[in-house]
């Protein structure tokens, strides 16, 4: 049997000590001391840039954090809340296909429309729509769940594509150098991981207070305790309490990440003057108002409704680095859904069947490697470039996968898997990065929601077919593997065409470790 909690806390120490050795701590004590003369002449300068970089991390930190926590808050009770209202297991299917397909579909338009309607105008529609999304959950009745579904999937779309946007564009327009986008991306990742680990605990807590009940029962509405397999669409039964609660502290972060957003952020569009390669560039205008910013440089009048969209597609078939990013960004993040829907049943195999897993503490590991990758991307990256650190994150995780699928013993099975979410950690600042020193400002946001559909393609099909857990992580092997080779395709474009630069990618000896003091917390 795994001992899951030694490797707990072996994973705990290894997070602790990575995240000391790229923390200001380390720089203090065994960092090399810094020239008198080179120390004054940078020090004015450098301590402007890291307080501008610093209050632009806390106001996109506060917002992106709770929009997660809401996210986190809901996961693991979705399907429970279905089954509890008594749906069989293919109408529960269809509503987790019907929520990626709206992502697919749906969410790619109405993503897209950020670029001239504006990233924080749709950052506040964001937390309407998943908190309307919430609300359906209430409701025992089959249509207003597929509503609910179709409006998740829209909500979905929009947190993994406005809110780096905005974040890349606010970099440019505060004048921030290009490497100070390493280390946004890298606290967003570490702090995601921790309000996780938080949302779990608290969610978890939340769902065992009250037992969950009917309000309003119509004619033909299922209990908690209904028949297995029942279908209900007659009418509608208004629930409260037990798995209902997650979702309703889903709902009250979203309202604090809704008005937190419209108070705190500065709007920003999809426009033209942000760099030819569509990286952070830096301005002398400082934060620009709201009036002086013309969106998307702008919507041309009478325009289709699709028409960003459009333009996101023609601008990624024009250009084999777009298109090569967006495949390897589908390729892994599509092995990452495949990952979270099979790793219970690959590890549930290899255990007796009167035994239990211990999901909270295998989540919290897992988490702990997020976290423990995204410290591991801060130290590497002040001496690799992150194209080069991509495709050693991509072979190490294709290796991984090919082992899990392989491995018949539980507790090898389970230290891969981690190795796979410590390769997660380093590839949320990786693939930020590299999508803001390649996507072009204008279509950010459309092209952003473009590289999901392939990606939304990937997890319908692991949906809709019956692949074993181990046919499902051969799988993730092979895409990996695939990704691996177009990264080395696409770096060495990249370096061929002079468009790889090391201050966008690559720490200077400016560039601060991700814990280094820089006023965040």
């Amino acid at each position: 049997m795994t001992d899951y909690m030694l490797i707990f806390q072996v994973a705990l120490v290894v997070n602790v000590l990575i995240t000391f050795r790229s923390s200001a701590l380390w720089t203090k004590y065994f960092g090399r001391p810094v020239a008198a003369a080179d120390d004054a002449s940078s020090s004015s300068s450098s301590i402007e840039l890291k307080q501008r970089h610093a209050k632009l991390l806390r106001k996109y930190l506060l917002v992106y954090l709770l929009a997660t926590l809401s996210d986190w808050f809901q996961g693991p009770y979705v399907y429970a809340l279905y089954d509890a209202y008594g749906f069989s297991q293919h109408d529960i299917a269809v509503l987790f296909v019907a929520g990626f397909g709206s992502s697919m579909v749906f969410g790619s338009f109405i993503g897209g429309m950020a670029d001239w309607g504006g990233r924080r105008r749709f950052v506040v529609l964001f937390s309407i729509i998943y908190a309307a999304s919430c609300l359906t959950k209430h409701f025992n009745d089959y249509w207003i769940l597929m509503i609910g579904r179709l409006l998740g999937g829209i909500a979905t779309s929009l947190l993994f594509s406005v809110f780096e946007a905005w974040l890349i564009r606010s970099h440019s327009d505060a004048g921030l150098p290009k490497q100070f986008l390493n280390i946004s991306f890298a606290w967003a990742a570490y702090g995601n991981s921790i309000i996780a680990i938080i949302a779990g605990l608290v969610a978890n807590k939340a769902a065992n207070i009250s037992d969950m009940v009917g309000m309003m029962s119509g004619s033909a509405s299922a209990s908690a305790e209904g028949d297995e397999g029942e279908t209900t669409t007659t009418s509608s039964t208004l629930h409260v309490g037990g798995y209902l609660n997650p979702f309703d502290l889903a709902l009250l972060a979203l309202v604090a990440c809704g008005l937190a957003a419209a108070t705190m952020w500065e709007e920003n569009y999809g426009t033209s003057d942000g760099g030819s390669s569509g990286g952070v560039a830096s301005n002398s205008d400082g934060n620009k108002s709201d009036d002086e910013m013309p969106p998307a440089a702008a919507k041309k009048e009478g325009s289709a409704w699709y028409a960003g969209l459009k333009d996101a597609f023609v601008a990624t078939m024009r250009s084999r680095d777009i298109l090569l990013c967006g495949i390897i960004a589908s390729l892994f993040e599509g092995s990452m859904y495949i990952f979270v829907f099979m790793w219970t049943p690959a590890l549930k195999a290899l255990i007796d069947e009167n035994d239990d897993l211990p999901f909270g503490l295998i989540f919290s590991t897992f988490m702990v490697s997020c976290m423990a990758g995204s410290s591991l991307f801060s130290f590497l990256i002040k001496g690799a470039k992150g194209e080069l650190l991509g495709v050693g994150v991509f072979l190490v995780s294709s290796i991984s996968m090919a082992i899990v699928c392989s491995s018949n013993n539980s507790t090898l099975m389970f230290v891969m898997m981690l190795v796979f979410e410590v390769m997660v950690g380093m590839y949320w600042p990786i693939m930020g990065t590299m999508k803001g020193a390649i996507v072009p400002e204008d279509k950010r946001a459309a092209i952003y929601n473009l590289y999901r559909i392939p990606l939304n393609f990937v997890v319908l099909f692991s949906l809709l077919t019956d692949l074993t857990p181990t046919q499902s992580f051969l799988l993730n092997a092979i895409m990996l593997g695939i990704a691996t080779l177009l990264q080395l395709i696409l770096m060495k474009r990249r370096s061929l065409n002079g468009e790889t630069e090391k201050s966008s990618l690559s720490s200077t000896t400016e560039t601060k470790p991700l814990m280094e003091d820089q006023g965040v917390v």
